[in-house]
């Protein structure tokens, strides 16, 4: 039993020396091989989480077989329980994170419409400027022209009413605070 538990041990080890010290080189020569292993049911079962269940496996075998007078049947239970509780922790406290913290500055400028942007360059009534808008956490400059046929002044808070031949028809904003 002590064999296994220091193969899981060393697996895990060993797997993430080789994951830390040659992960870009690996996953650049094997782009794409592997993809058909991907399988709905499996993704929730990343590769980190698996690991780290059979780290924790032959590593609390090893410390419950030779720390306590219990024998192989209740390590092996008792390595098993802790390897679970591992997994979910690296789980619920990495992996699940990592997935949704997983975002793009890109957006489409059709996305644009009905949003609120500020004027930066004046938009005269037959012409174009440009529209400060607020995009994500950025923001992004964008060519404007007046919706309305009036002259928007720069500093004037204006509204997106449709986004055309990738230029935003703007309208004035009117604040009714009245």
């Amino acid at each position: 039993m002590e064999q296994l538990f220091w193969a899981c041990l060393a697996g895990g080890v060993l797997f993430a020396i080789v994951t830390v010290v040659f992960g870009d080189l690996l996953s650049h020569a094997l782009d794409g091989i592997l993809d058909f292993l991907s399988v709905d049911a499996v993704r929730k079962l990343r590769p980190m989480v698996i690991v780290s269940v059979i780290t924790a496996f032959g590593g609390a075998g090893l410390l419950v077989l030779h720390y306590t007078p219990l024998g192989s049947v209740l390590a092996v239970l008792l390595a098993s329980a802790a390897a679970i509780a591992v997994g979910i922790l690296v789980y619920v406290a990495y992996v699940r994170p990592m997935e949704n913290s997983e975002n793009s500055t890109g957006f489409s400028i059709r996305e644009l419409s009905g949003r609120i942007g500020e004027v930066l360059v004046p938009i005269p009534p037959r012409g174009y400027g440009e529209v400060l808008v607020k995009v994500g956490a950025g923001h992004t400059n964008q060519i404007a022209a007046s919706f309305d046929g009036d002259t928007l002044e720069a500093g004037v808070r204006v509204v997106i009413v449709e986004v055309r031949d990738d230029t935003l028809f703007v309208s004035r904003l009117e604040d009714n605070l009245e």
